[in-house]
């Protein structure tokens, strides 16, 4: 290599470590606002008890409710939903959990989806060692095409936190998951990637910088696409730099943005706000385009 090439490759790295820092000491000062501080309280609880909750992870899946849907026992709000729209009430739903994570996240979500009225929820774990969102979401496309199997629906819901949703993007947009997936749901999913992947280098987190090859192939057109998309993103999101970067930008996909204010990155799948808005979504299987 050159002394002009070996000066240009230093040049670009240090003007994407620039940025990166840039970005972090941005989010730095907008942290001392009151509203921001208070989420950062409120986040601070989450990952105190979420904590506590991580090693049941390990040692055993969350389970899944496949009961014959029935009124037997339910609640009002459940008998709604499933004299409402039965086949809202049986679509299977798809938990993704996010990096160095595990299914203990939704562990509130769950249970107040299965309040809600739905009766098939299962969740989607990898190691915390994954080094490809690609080869991660052909596991999950064949994991889909077994809960179809196992509980003779045609069509599901994901949704996935943090780079859960990703994965869960790239099956549904790359892979032909449209056809199986009816709502894809993120939580703080860096969509056009992050400025602060670029603090490390492990390759997971190397696919997560705006530039990588795998936001580039995420651009690419993607005209019949069926999914309907919904991506909640927090504008105090610590690991999202700028927070904006959680939106889907595509023109070609049917996607909705929500903006959460105050609320932090791990917060996201237990606020009440966002778990009720998640519920609603899912309750209507209608065919129309996401405005």
């Amino acid at each position: 290599m050159s002394a002009e090439a070996v000066d240009q490759s230093g040049a670009a790295a240090r003007s994407g470590l620039r940025e990166a820092l840039d970005g972090l000491r941005y989010g730095a000062r907008s942290a001392l606002s009151p509203r921001v501080l208070q989420g950062a309280a409120v986040e601070i609880g989450w990952l105190t008890t979420h904590l506590a909750m991580y090693p049941l992870g390990l040692v055993g899946g969350a389970g899944s409710r496949t009961d014959r849907l029935s009124l037997d026992g339910l609640t009002p709000a459940q008998r709604s939903l499933v004299v409402g729209d039965v086949r809202a009430a049986g679509t299977p739903i798809l938990l993704a959990h996010g990096i160095v994570d595990n299914h203990t996240v939704f562990a509130l979500m769950r249970r107040q989806l299965l309040r809600r009225g739905f009766s098939r929820i299962h969740t989607f774990s990898y190691s915390p060692l994954t080094l490809d969102v690609r080869s991660t979401a052909e596991r999950m496309a064949a994991e889909v095409e077994a809960l179809c199997e196992e509980s003779g629906s045609d069509q599901i819901h994901i949704v996935g936190h943090s780079l859960g949703g990703l994965i869960a993007r790239y099956y549904v947009q790359r892979l032909g998951g449209d056809e199986r997936v009816h709502s894809c749901v993120t939580l703080g999913t860096p969509h056009q990637g992050t400025v602060a992947a670029r603090l490390l280098r492990w390759p997971l987190v190397k696919q997560l910088r705006p530039e990588s090859d795998l936001m580039e192939e995420l651009a690419e057109p993607a005209a019949d696409c069926r999914t309907r998309f919904v991506a909640f993103y927090s504008d105090v999101d610590q690991l999202i730099v700028p927070q904006r970067r959680a939106r889907i930008a595509h023109p070609d996909l049917i996607a909705r943005n929500v903006r959460i204010r105050g609320v932090g990155h791990l917060s996201l799948p237990f606020h009440g706000d966002v778990v009720h808005q998640i519920s609603g979504v899912l309750a209507h299987l209608d065919d129309e385009r996401v405005a």
